[in-house]
């Protein structure tokens, strides 16, 4: 296995489908292993119980999003003995990239497919947790979102407006010249699988929640 990434929570994994599981189903095809690792200051009890129901709800989110229609990995095995998740490896242009180099008639069409993903995620009752074009990816024409680490069942308004308000910074922090023309993209794409009534309403939970940032900067000047 080669390590491709290290976080706080996880350590990522790439290797071979067919030398991982032993089988060869799927010729060539790569595999991501997604290992929670152990936390030495925290309780060991505690420690396990945590990255146990952390990885358990991952491997939901993600079935439930797949079931669901979104554009996600598929997770192959969970394996609660050492805290893994194997699953599929989405490979293709990450958006961060890709939407600086394409055309703004290209960017739009992609900012609407994102807002589609979203829709449908937020349609199943799940927020992503850390909405940003780093996690996501275009592979065969297709806009996935990928790692769901702070991901969770949640179908309240607050939590989606939250989801779609980092969403909106983070493309203002990193597409800043046209942010506001691709979020109003993405919004667009939204409304197609949810409504323009829910579309209104998330465009005001995001209003509220930048309000609430805006009262608490003055708060700190005053």
């Amino acid at each position: 296995m080669e390590l491709i990434k290290q976080g706080a929570e996880a350590k990522i994994y790439l290797a071979d489908f067919e030398e991982f599981f032993g089988v060869d189903l799927l010729p060539g095809e790569k595999v991501v292993i997604k290992h929670r690792i152990p936390k030495r200051y925290r309780i060991k009890e505690i420690d396990t119980k945590l990255r146990k129901e952390r990885t358990v709800r991952e491997a939901r989110v993600l079935h439930r999003a797949k079931e669901s229609g979104v554009n996600c990995p598929y997770v192959y095995e969970v394996d609660l003995r050492d805290m893994k998740i194997v699953m599929e490896f989405i490979t293709g242009d990450r958006l961060k990239e890709l939407l600086e180099r394409v055309p703004m008639e290209e960017r739009l069409k992609l900012c609407r497919e994102i807002g589609r993903q979203v829709g449908k995620l937020h349609e199943a009752g799940i927020i992503h947790g850390d909405l940003t074009t780093s996690n996501m990816i275009l592979c065969g024409g297709k806009v996935y979102l990928i790692d769901f680490g702070l991901a969770d069942f949640d179908p309240t308004l607050e939590a989606r407006g939250v989801d779609l308000h980092l969403l909106k910074r983070a493309m203002e922090s990193t597409h800043y010249t046209w942010f506001e023309r691709g979020f109003e993209a993405v919004l667009e794409g939204y409304a197609e699988v949810r409504g323009e009534e829910a579309r209104k309403e998330i465009e005001a939970k995001i209003e509220e929640i930048e309000s609430r940032g805006r009262y608490r900067e003055r708060s700190w000047v005053i």
